[in-house]
C-alpha cells in the first residue's frame, strides 16, 4: 500500500496555471504507475493524466492534452501535474492515485488514493 498526500491545489482565474503536487510513502514509489484523476460536483470521477514507471509513457484525457502535463521525480516520491489555460470546466477536487501494475484510465485499476485538493477556476 502507498499514502498519498496532495498539495498545490487553489483558486485561479480562467488562463492561468497551477501545479499541483502528490507526495508518496510506503510501497516503493519508483515501481508505482500514477495518475491523478478529478470529481467535479454531480459527476463521477474523471480520469486526467496517468504517467508510468519510469516516466516515459503518459496518458491524458482529451479534455486535458495539450494544457496539461504529467511528470514525476523518483528520487523525491512525488507526481505533479502542471496545469496551464485553464478553464472553469476544469474545476474540481483532483486526486492523486497509484497502482503497481500497469498504466491505465480506469477509476478501477488504481488502489491507492489520496485526500484530494481542490481546484477552482473563475470565469
Amino acid at each position: 500500500q502507498v499514502q498519498l498526500v496532495e498539495s498545490g491545489g487553489g483558486s485561479v482565474q480562467a488562463g492561468g496555471s497551477l501545479r499541483l503536487s502528490c507526495g508518496a510513502s510506503g510501497r516503493t514509489f519508483s515501481t508505482t504507475v500514477m495518475a491523478w484523476f478529478r470529481r467535479s460536483p454531480g459527476k463521477e470521477s474523471e480520469f486526467v493524466a496517468a504517467i508510468s514507471w519510469t516516466g516515459r509513457t503518459t496518458y491524458y484525457a482529451d479534455s486535458v492534452k495539450g494544457r496539461f502535463l504529467i511528470s514525476r521525480d523518483n528520487a523525491e516520491n512525488t507526481v505533479y501535474l502542471i496545469m496551464n489555460s485553464l478553464k472553469p470546466d476544469d474545476t474540481a477536487v483532483y486526486y492523486c492515485a497509484a497502482n503497481q501494475y500497469y498504466i491505465g484510465t480506469a477509476h478501477t485499476q488504481y488502489s491507492d488514493w489520496g485526500q484530494g485538493t481542490q481546484v477552482t477556476v473563475s470565469s
